[in-house]
């Protein structure tokens, strides 16, 4: 099954997520850690808890953590079993979060949440800025966007991630999506810059990130 407007490329990323999901559902261990990823965790900490939604959720490690912080949270990603793994692990938590099944450049929140995560959820360049532009089209006045990707330059500069510069993004780029908005002066963009992620034995990883604000 596809999901209905995906396009060819995203379509093909789909059956492989789909694959590597299916895989680790049948195995011990979620395909990625099981706390929220820290940067996440360290923007949203502070925020008072509302209505959240996990975009490009995996798993939902996110929203599984947003969950136990209070937040009325959604974990949105195209793998069905992804959802799946998510929802196993929200019952052992005794956590709610709704699961949904959508593609992340057509999907929008409704009603508007007041926070939307994209944790590492890398598309090409149109993709990408679609499901930026659907983020922020979900957020209710006031409602904030936390986005951490890798940069193009991790290729050159950094370690890990994927190694296909065609899903990789930089800051231009994302503040491109932002300006393609019908009223860009809606959004405030409070960071958007490159940051380097620090990791074990020295080694240095190439982020960006991207926070906004409904005005």
């Amino acid at each position: 099954m596809s999901t209905p407007g995906m396009s060819g490329r995203t379509r093909e990323s789909r059956d492989f997520w789909e694959r590597r999901y299916a895989a680790a559902l049948t195995g011990s261990a979620p395909l990625w850690s099981a706390g929220p990823n820290a940067w996440v965790e360290a923007q949203a900490a502070g925020l008072t808890p509302g209505r959240a939604a996990d975009v490009g959720a995996g798993e939902g490690r996110n929203a599984l953590w947003l969950a136990s912080r209070g937040w009325e949270a959604q974990a949105v990603d195209f793998s069905s079993s992804a959802l799946a793994a998510g929802r196993a692990r929200a019952t052992e938590l005794g956590l709610a979060v709704t699961f949904t099944e959508a593609d992340a450049t057509t999907w929008r929140a409704d009603p508007p949440v007041d926070l939307v995560v994209m944790a590492y959820l890398q598309l090409a360049v149109d993709d990408t800025a679609a499901a930026v532009r659907s983020a922020l089209l979900s957020l209710g006045a006031g409602g904030r966007l936390l986005l951490v990707a890798h940069d193009r330059d991790n290729l050159t500069r950094g370690v890990g991630g994927p190694q296909d510069p065609a899903i990789l993004t930089t800051e231009v780029e994302l503040r491109a999506a932002v300006d393609g908005l019908d009223d860009p002066g809606a959004i405030e963009v409070l960071e958007c810059a490159q940051v380097e992620r620090h990791l074990e034995r020295g080694r240095t990883a190439i982020d960006v990130v991207l926070v906004a604000r409904r005005a």
